[in-house]
């Protein structure tokens, strides 16, 4: 009742919450957390062991007794336990940023993202201590994160491309025009590259370091300059550990199916554009986000498949915790569905 005669003393947070990586923005205060969306269980108690960077660090190292898990996949909660355990676990770390009343998420989805998984992201930031949830499509908070001028009438395209999802949109008058949403991104390049080693050098490795050899080998497009890397795994055929070099051109040529599907969806996400947005695009181009705009030679091949100009966000992986802190601005003004896009207000 004390809080109906006082200002709002707590906090509102942006909160961006990915499959690989959960960011926390706090107004007034900037970004103050971006930690891996790992958590680590004990088997038998049930107890959290670790969160965030410690438990990323665990991935394929945890004895028997211990269960690492991402909560998040493909941009949705997978595990809504271990979901809250993570954002509490955040939420506790970032204490010193927020008020005496707890906090007011404002939180990016999937731009297709039914009503069952918004309910689930809604639920799990409430039971992890915040006071209220709203929600908002993460391609709108990546366009104005990069600092696209939405609001103008003119059609404008994000391709924001993280670990489990990658998501299109056209976006003209701070509104999705069209969207687009592909369940293969990062990951599954990892994954590719996982079968080219353990098929083509009888090696296993695991995600982190297929993760390792993505950035620093990993392309698009041919190089200019040839690369190589060494790694480490286990033999498939004696147990022992081993040390093979890959070339940047095995790999490419591993991860290039993954490539072509993201390519492909770009396309058919052009083929539903009207034809004045597509003039606009001829002009605007298109705007990369997420952590995949970092993989070489993506730009260009993206531009080649398009024929598109097509450049890279500033900072393309905090593109949608940098919108959606914008977005909080005007949230936090407004009760309701007031604002040029929509808002799914939290439930129970």
């Amino acid at each position: 009742m004390f809080e109906k005669f006082v200002p709002w003393l707590g906090q509102d947070i942006a909160i961006d919450l990915g499959t690989a990586n959960t960011l926390i923005f706090a107004k007034g205060h900037g970004l103050v957390l971006n930690e891996p969306s790992v958590v680590t269980f004990h088997e038998v108690t049930g107890k959290v062991e670790a969160v965030g960077k410690t438990a990323r660090a665990m991935l394929a190292r945890t004895p028997h007794s211990m269960r690492t898990v991402q909560p998040l996949k493909d941009g949705v909660v997978a595990n809504l336990t271990a979901t809250e355990h993570m954002l509490s676990h955040f939420l506790k770390s970032i204490r010193k940023y927020c008020g005496q009343f707890g906090v007011r998420a404002l939180v990016g989805v999937t731009s297709d993202a039914t009503p069952v998984e918004s309910r689930a992201i809604i639920h799990a930031a409430l039971r992890a201590g915040c006071k209220s949830v709203r929600l908002v499509p993460e391609p709108l908070a990546a366009a104005i994160g990069a600092g696209l001028a939405v609001a103008e009438p003119m059609g404008r395209m994000i391709v924001d491309i993280g670990s489990g999802v990658t998501d299109i949109a056209v976006i003209s008058l701070s509104d999705i025009v069209l969207s687009q949403t592909l369940r293969t991104a990062g990951s599954q390049l990892d994954a590719a590259i996982m079968q080219h080693v353990r098929h083509e050098h009888l090696l296993l490795i695991g995600e982190p370091t297929a993760e390792h050899i993505k950035m620093k080998i990993g392309s698009a497009m041919p190089l200019s300059t040839p690369r190589s890397l060494e790694i480490t795994g286990r033999s498939l055929t004696d147990g022992l550990p081993r040390t093979v070099k890959l070339h940047d051109a095995e790999i490419r040529q591993a991860i290039t199916p993954v490539v072509d599907q993201i390519m492909m969806a770009v396309r058919k996400a052009l083929d539903k554009v009207p034809p004045e947005v597509s003039a606009d695009l001829t002009e605007q181009g298109i705007v990369l986000t997420g952590g995949m705009a970092y993989l070489k030679g993506l730009t260009e091949r993206l531009s080649l498949e398009t024929r598109l100009p097509v450049q890279v966000a500033p900072e393309p992986m905090l593109s949608v915790v940098y919108g959606v802190s914008q977005m909080l601005e005007v949230a936090a003004q407004t009760d309701g569905p007031t604002m040029p896009w929509t808002l799914r207000p939290s439930e129970g």
